[in-house]
């Protein structure tokens, strides 16, 4: 009896399962499972929204179906238009949510006209309606999707400007020097950016925006504004379910939550105290369960065969055919698995078109702490800049723009956690990363 797998969420995470599993999918979103990441080139009109579909998925998918409700019991997700689907695993690949903040004139519900989220592919298609040359749009926040929307509303002919509230551009990865070198590409793409702002309101006129107010008393006018203030994990199913759940749902090395037949990967998951919102941690979790649930299958499979002339009843219950998940340490004389995910080490890369094409890699701790290495180098013909942060002998972080070359092995270096060469660190920042250096 083959084990019934259902998966809620249609992001690259549930795809990335679907891909691999036969499962039953359930989709909120009506579109077919799409690369997130490429959604800013659909906003600026590089690609079609068919263009960043995603490999076809093994089984039909449920599609424009939420589901509402998780009997863990009876082990049935209820969906929003009545329908039952049974399960004997359950993942939850429910993504996040954007964050909205707090903000005079921005009741909850319904955004005001012209207020846009930019989070799914709906999201991309209504901004891109809604913006035509000469239009002003003010992008409230600096990070990577803030700076990824700036970009692609540039290459519409928007009048963009950028409200950061922190010190700096993408603060969170990037050192000072980087963030000045993002910040004059943003602006030679005819953006306005305006850091150490906060905003405090929306001002509207029969139901649509005007104006974005900040909290110094200054107004920019608007007509078009995206909040790209971050995202925050769906956790609602889960937890009204009972589950356990921190900032995220809270999962073990095997992706489970606190019901072992239950797992959580991708953004709404919390693994170690972590929650990532990246989409290469999520590949790696929904790879990693995959190979679990493919793990228990074959076990299952080797179950029945030892047990030969057994007939099955004629109504098997829940998870019948599959073992029971593990709990608590194994044996002694057990051969116990190794676990399935142990974490991901996240680079963050960011390719922004214009008339200086702008390519960046950012990883780990790009600020040093004392008592560390650094190596910096700065070409100001090639507008690039390379940095590393040694820590003992092990490489903790980097950030690269605009020469790329060296980040293949920088990053396998970092990911590994291993030893550097002992050679000069200047070497680090080469085409080969130092590699062909040896101890």
């Amino acid at each position: 009896m083959r084990t019934r797998i259902v998966v809620i969420g249609g992001g690259p995470a549930g795809a990335r399962l679907a891909r691999r599993l036969p499962v039953t999918l359930v989709g909120e979103e009506p579109h077919a499972p799409y690369n997130r990441v490429l959604l800013a080139d659909v906003l600026a009109g590089r690609y079609g929204p068919e263009v960043i579909t995603l490999p076809g998925i093994r089984e039909p998918a449920r599609l424009g179906v939420r589901a509402v409700r998780i009997d863990r019991a009876a082990r049935t997700v209820e969906c929003a238009d009545g329908s039952l689907v049974g399960y004997d695993r359950l993942v939850l690949a429910t993504g996040s949510n954007p964050v909205l903040p707090p903000l005079r004139g921005l009741p909850g519900g319904a955004l005001p006209r012209g207020v846009h989220s930019f989070r799914t592919l709906d999201d991309c298609l209504a901004l891109r309606a809604a913006v035509r040359p000469g239009v002003r749009a003010v992008v409230v926040g600096g990070g990577l999707l803030g700076v990824s929307a700036s970009r692609a509303l540039a290459a519409l002919g928007a009048d963009v400007v950028l409200a950061q509230q922190g010190e700096r551009l993408m603060e969170r990865q990037l050192d000072a020097p980087a963030s000045a070198l993002l910040r004059e590409h943003v602006e030679s793409l005819g953006a306005e950016v305006h850091t150490e702002c906060r905003v405090s309101g929306l001002r509207q006129r029969d139901g649509a925006v005007t104006a974005v107010e900040l909290a110094d008393g200054f107004v920019l006018d608007a007509q078009v504004v995206v909040l790209a203030c971050g995202v925050r994990p769906r956790v609602a199913l889960a937890r009204e379910a009972g589950l356990a759940v921190a900032t995220g749902i809270v999962v073990d090395d095997e992706l489970r939550t606190s019901d072992p037949y239950v797992h959580a990967v991708g953004d709404c998951a919390e693994h170690r105290g972590r929650v990532y919102g990246l989409a290469g941690p999520a590949l790696e979790q929904a790879d990693a369960l995959a190979e679990v649930l493919e793990r228990e299958a074959r076990g299952a499979g080797a179950a029945e065969a030892e047990a030969p002339g057994t007939e099955a009843p004629e109504a098997a219950a829940p998870g019948a055919g599959i073992p029971a998940p593990s709990a608590g340490p194994a044996s002694p004389s057990a051969s116990p698995s190794p676990p399935a995910y142990t974490g991901t080490r996240a680079l963050t890369r960011l390719t922004l078109a214009g008339p200086r094409p702008l390519d960046l890699a950012a990883f780990g701790e790009v600020t040093a702490r004392p008592g560390d290495d650094t190596v910096q180098l700065t070409d100001a013909t090639r507008n690039a800049y390379r940095k590393v942060v040694v820590r003992g002998d092990r490489l903790v972080g980097g950030v690269l723009l605009n020469d790329l070359a060296a980040v293949g092995a920088l990053a396998r270096a970092w990911e590994g956690d291993e030893a550097l060469p002992e050679a000069p660190l200047l070497h680090l920042l080469t085409h080969d990363g130092g590699s062909r250096h040896e101890r």
